[in-house]
């Protein structure tokens, strides 16, 4: 199995002229979650859009497997999934034309009808997504990391709109994916049942 490493170094993140974190350092390891704590406004989404590629950070530097992702460009991002506050999806598409365009951009993993039936939507794939309550759409965006394969899943709040159930399922199909040796970056504001040894904690201060 193939193990990885992200690392952040000195990063910092400068808002509306205000600092929300300097010199922020890091390293994970495939096989772990790392869990972003803080309050509101603490910088808890901006860090996760600078490890996106969303944004740049104003200092510091990011690498992946040692080498700097500014010098890996594209295929380091074609390593990433990002769910987040929105679910990313088409309202007009139905649940399963939402995966296949997911698939197109991505390489495959499971197949579509398999996705669907890990997050429990069986039987919605030809269901317009606008008809989907807010908890199914979660789960079918949620569903795109499963038909792609990706090694680092970035997640903003992933629980939202979940009810305890597809929270339990949730948790377990992150825990799947970091036993096989892939890497979870995430906020919560739920407290989560991860297994200890494969969490680590990073808590950002106001």
């Amino acid at each position: 199995m193939k193990t990885f490493l992200l690392e952040a170094r000195q990063l910092t993140c400068i808002r509306d002229n205000r600092t929300l974190f300097s010199g922020l350092n890091f390293q994970l390891h495939g096989g772990h979650i790392l869990l972003i704590e803080g309050v509101n406004g603490a910088g808890k989404t901006s860090l996760l859009r600078i490890l996106t590629g969303l944004r740049q950070p104003d200092e510091g530097e990011l690498f992946w497997n040692t080498e700097s992702i500014e010098n890996l460009a594209a295929s380091f991002y074609q390593d990433v999934a990002y769910i987040g506050h929105n679910n990313g999806l088409k309202e007009t598409l139905t649940a399963k034309e939402n995966l296949k365009y997911a698939k197109a951009l991505a390489v495959r993993a499971l197949s579509i009808d398999e996705s669907l039936q890990k997050v429990h939507l069986d039987g919605y794939q030809d269901t317009l997504v606008r008809y989907l309550s807010a908890g199914q759409q979660r789960r079918l965006a949620l569903a795109r990391l499963l038909c792609t394969h990706k090694t680092l899943w970035i997640l903003d709040e992933p629980f939202t709109s979940l009810d305890k159930a597809s929270i339990q399922l949730v948790e377990q199909l992150i825990t799947s994916h970091v036993k096989k040796g892939g890497i979870v970056i995430m906020t919560s504001h739920h407290e989560t049942l991860f297994p200890a040894e494969l969490v680590q904690k990073l808590e950002l201060r106001r």
